[in-house]
């Protein structure tokens, strides 16, 4: 039985980041706590300050991604030493059921499911951006100015996926999840995905395409599709980086095979996309996966970027969260840690000002021969302890 105890693995206390190797763990969401049966659909970032915000979906029932979901925000100023409460994210307003989700009689009436939190730190102007989506349908966009602690009025943000509908006639939508990138001409940048709803639990079949801002969040607009099913299979979930050559880079979730990881590129991150090709690389179990740069190239130091996703090649079952490093934009993944060898799956990356790497991840266990999330834990590491160069 997992607590909201710290459950702390010091290999050599008090070491920093470039020092001898450390690793540890705190539990930041339990299953049961706050009238919750449990927390999913972890993210966090860190802000050129240091501070960490860890997000998450609080799920009222366990029975899947419909129904009441609130979302809730934990900050910490000393490193992921130390958590403050949790925060409640709202959007004020009155919620229509998702028509998709009625269809299959998915959540109840007077249930509204918030859903797929994303934060995006803007390193111009400092301030954390945030995307929440509420029954699939619509999008909202709040800012903070001082590290987290309060949020701006919500505004609607919807009219940048109905910019899709002449493409795509979607009635399912979702950002992320994870975190959003901003991109070196200061473009901020957030993966989405699209369904019309017809096949399982409304999601599928679906595609996957970017929403960008070049005012800092004061507008967004649409990118071009980058994959649809049937070409690829119900692809989804998204993570995002640029390259040092100034291309960004998507590793996208899909249910096709061999199950891998599928890779696109783009000059600017919006637009004109490569053909996606799988990574053979990187196993996919169907799961979310994250991607977050430790390094730039530099004298005397590697450009290295990091991934996180459950490490099971051989079937779909979610465990062995793990993390993985390149040195190669991407190309090979020479390094490989397993984090959580067990059952576990949703996983988010961020890396402080200082080097410190943080993974929020779901752990979990075996019920009744499925998996369920017992807790939202962080694991803060050093570059040593996952055995970078």
């Amino acid at each position: 039985m997992f607590t909201a105890l710290s459950v702390s693995i010091l290999l050599t206390a008090g070491a920093g980041p470039g020092g001898a190797p450390f690793f540890d763990q705190t539990d930041l969401f339990t299953a049961g706590e706050g009238d919750y049966a449990h927390y999913r659909i972890p993210g966090i970032v860190a802000t050129p300050k240091g501070t960490l915000l860890a997000y998450c979906e609080a799920r009222k029932h366990l029975r899947g991604d419909w129904g009441q979901i609130d979302i809730f925000l934990r900050r910490s100023t000393d490193g992921g030493k130390t958590w403050r409460q949790r925060q409640h994210l709202a959007i004020p307003g009155r919620f229509e059921r998702n028509p998709a989700a009625a269809a299959q009689k998915l959540g109840k009436e007077g249930e509204t499911t918030f859903n797929n939190p994303v934060a995006i730190v803007d390193r111009k102007t400092g301030a954390v951006h945030f995307l929440i989506c509420a029954e699939y349908a619509r999008c909202f966009y709040l800012r903070s100015d001082d590290e987290g602690r309060t949020f701006s009025t919500p505004v609607e943000i919807t009219a940048a996926f109905d910019a899709f509908k002449q493409d795509y006639p979607w009635r399912v939508l979702a950002t992320g999840p994870g975190h959003g990138i901003q991109l070196r001409n200061g473009r901020l940048l957030v993966p989405i995905w699209l369904a019309t709803g017809e096949g399982g639990h409304a999601h599928r079949p679906s595609a996957v395409s970017v929403i960008y801002s070049d005012d800092h969040g004061q507008t967004w607009k649409r990118g071009d599709i980058v994959a649809r099913d049937p070409d690829l299979a119900n692809p989804s979930e998204t993570a995002a980086l640029q390259l040092a050559d100034g291309r960004v880079m998507l590793n996208i979730r899909n249910e096709g095979k061999p199950q891998q990881r599928v890779i696109a590129f783009s000059a600017d991150g919006a637009t004109k996309w490569s053909p996606w090709q799988r990574d053979p690389n990187l196993p996919e179990p169907i799961c979310m996966a994250s991607l977050q740069r430790l390094s730039d190239a530099g004298p005397g130091t590697k450009g290295r970027i990091l991934f996180s996703n459950p490490n099971n090649p051989s079937g779909r079952e979610r465990k062995n969260v793990s993390v993985r490093l390149s040195y190669d934009e991407g190309k090979t993944w020479p390094v490989v840690k397993s984090i959580e060898s067990g059952p576990s799956g949703y996983s988010d990356l961020a890396v402080g000002p200082d080097g410190t790497i943080y993974c929020f991840y779901e752990r979990g266990a075996i019920v009744n021969q499925q998996y369920q999330t017992r807790s939202l834990t962080v694991a803060r590491f050093n570059s040593a302890w996952l055995g970078a160069e």
